[in-house]
């Protein structure tokens, strides 16, 4: 199919907008976690005391995989908890916030960033918590636009997505779209 799949011009825009939103959640968290910005990362600690930041020696999925994890997964959850864990999620967070702001290679980065935020669904296992609502919340939210706009292609709005899509590699390739 060459035209778009989503034909109005504004339907385009809210949706290529809804996929830079994600695409920075994503790559926030990995700034942050990284860098140790203290708005997710660290945010309970006081003031004056040592960065959680990824580059000074913190571990930015093992003390919430050990820790944090409740439900039935929390025994196998804890016990992922590794450097290889730390270094897999953020390649996650890096590679899935840079793909969906960059408009590229959505289906992947839909189907990664879908398998991230359902396992952290699952380690936080809102069923448990008392949630405000114990089946959707925000990682079901930011999954099901991860996949829209792989669907709908919104890498073509505001994106690289036709360049990619013309590259020949993905030509060939349609999973690479």
């Amino acid at each position: 199919m060459d035209t778009d799949v989503v034909t109005s011009s504004a339907g385009r825009h809210v949706l290529a907008a809804s996929r830079l939103a994600v695409g920075f959640i994503f790559l926030w968290a990995f700034l942050d976690k990284t860098f140790g910005l203290h708005y997710s990362t660290g945010a309970a600690v006081a003031e004056g005391t040592p960065s959680l930041s990824w580059l000074e020696g913190g571990t930015p999925s093992q003390g919430f995989l050990t820790f944090a994890t409740i439900g039935p997964f929390q025994d196998f959850f804890a016990s992922i908890a590794s450097p290889a864990s730390d270094w897999l999620f953020m390649l996650a967070l890096l590679g899935v916030g840079a793909a969906v702001m960059l408009g590229i290679g959505l289906r992947v980065s839909a189907a990664a960033g879908t398998l991230l935020m359902l396992s952290m669904w699952l380690a936080e296992w809102p069923l448990q918590q008392g949630s405000t609502n114990p089946l959707i919340d925000y990682h079901i939210v930011y999954a099901l636009v991860l996949i829209a706009c792989a669907v709908l292609r919104s890498g073509d709005t505001w994106g690289l997505g036709r360049r990619w899509a013309a590259l020949d590699l993905v030509s060939r390739n349609g999973w690479l779209r």
